[in-house]
């Protein structure tokens, strides 16, 4: 079994690299695989939790925001010393990282000194990120100067992003658009990771509500690359059919709070939920519409049809690749067509069951150790254990 040295991004943040990442970590701590777990904590610490060996690293006072729960740590090869002791010790056959942030350069660094084979999985589309913050910014300038530099920044940042990809010998993405485009620009091979859901914690049992007002949701980070504002657009057409006994819920934080608060008449807003709380918040929605058109795989989705909700997605992105149209939800290329599909299911009470039903029933085929399992065929394809010595 390969010895897999793992350096994430996140780890005990609120988003989907942390969520994976943890879910790894636990899957091979029973599966009892050697893994040597390095992320950011609260104090820099190492101990063994079983077969895994964890060491947090500390983030210094020079580390700048990137998201409201992510910094990075412009001081962070200061760890070097520590860390070479640890891989020293553990000897890994491979090196795994989850992105370019400061996590990522360590591991890079550490695969580049001691000649371990390096694996990078994609998680976060952050060119299209930067491009369209850029882009909102911009908006003073009018639509076509805000376009043009949003869609420059991205480009840019894309090569940027994939010249990083290209230490790797084997890449890791959550879609078959993502895998492509990884083979494409950096030249190495490309597997599918795809990401579980807890059908246990996730579960249409949680709900607690018997009133005839029809919820539409929404979790995850309010910024714009998330595409919220599509949200007024489902409010607006809601009204425009008379379909007034219905309401949207939100759960999550970030910039575009304020807006929705100010532009949303029938909106509720829940603010940041973990765990059973949130649980419950899908259960008690009767459809989840995610107007994302850059994530990369879409683990809310996942977790509302856990839960027992249809969803209505975007064309664009990665959760178009979880549901199946017309069967448990629905896809939307426009704000336009978005809104219509959700307020088709707010009218169809017996569609809106019936795809209830078969994406609980997709949800169930999604488990982690199925995803994990792959992962580590992936790891061992990147050759036989190799002596790890320093350069």
């Amino acid at each position: 079994m390969p010895r897999v040295a793992f350096f994430t991004d996140s780890f005990h943040e609120v988003n989907g690299v942390a969520l994976t990442s943890r879910m790894l970590e636990s899957f091979a701590q029973r599966r009892g695989y050697p893994l040597l777990s390095v992320h950011a904590g609260p104090e820099t610490r190492a101990w063994d939790q079983g077969s895994v060996r964890r060491v947090e690293l500390a983030v210094s006072r020079t580390a700048f925001w990137l998201e409201a729960d992510l910094r990075f740590d412009l001081r962070a090869l200061r760890h070097r010393g520590l860390l070479t002791a640890e891989i020293e010790h553990f000897k890994p056959d491979v090196i795994h990282i989850t992105g370019p942030s400061h996590h990522g350069i360590l591991g890079v660094w550490a695969a580049r000194r001691f000649h371990v084979p390096l694996v990078a999985s994609w998680h976060t589309n952050i060119h299209e990120y930067g491009g369209r913050r850029l882009r909102q910014k911009l908006g003073w300038l009018g639509p076509v100067c805000a376009t043009a530099a949003g869609r420059a920044a991205e480009s840019l940042s894309l090569r940027a992003t994939t010249l990083f990809y290209r230490f790797a010998q084997r890449t890791l993405a959550p879609n078959p658009e993502l895998t492509a485009l990884l083979e494409r620009t950096t030249g190495r091979p490309s597997a599918l990771m795809k990401r579980g859901v807890d059908t246990e914690l996730y579960h249409p049992s949680r709900r607690n509500r018997q009133d005839a007002i029809v919820r539409i949701g929404y979790s995850g980070r309010l910024s714009p690359e998330k595409g919220v504002r599509w949200l007024k657009t489902v409010e607006d057409e809601l009204e425009r059919q008379g379909l007034t006994k219905s309401e949207i819920w939100i759960a999550g934080h970030g910039q575009e709070e304020q807006w929705l608060r100010r532009n949303l008449r029938r909106c509720h807003m829940a603010g940041v939920l973990k765990g059973e709380s949130l649980a419950e918040f899908y259960a008690n929605l009767d459809l989840f519409a995610f107007p994302s058109e850059t994530d990369t795989y879409g683990n809310v989705v996942q977790e509302a049809m856990a839960s027992g909700m249809p969803c209505v997605v975007t064309a664009g992105g990665g959760p178009k690749f979880l549901v199946r149209e017309g069967v448990d939800g629905l896809i939307g290329a426009t704000p336009e067509a978005f809104a219509i599909h959700c307020a088709r299911l707010v009218r169809e009470t017996e569609t809106r069951r019936a795809m209830a039903q078969r994406a609980r029933e997709a949800a169930e085929a999604a488990t982690w150790d199925k995803v994990f399992e792959g992962v580590w065929e992936v790891y061992a394809a990147c050759g036989a254990p190799v002596s790890v010595t320093a350069a």
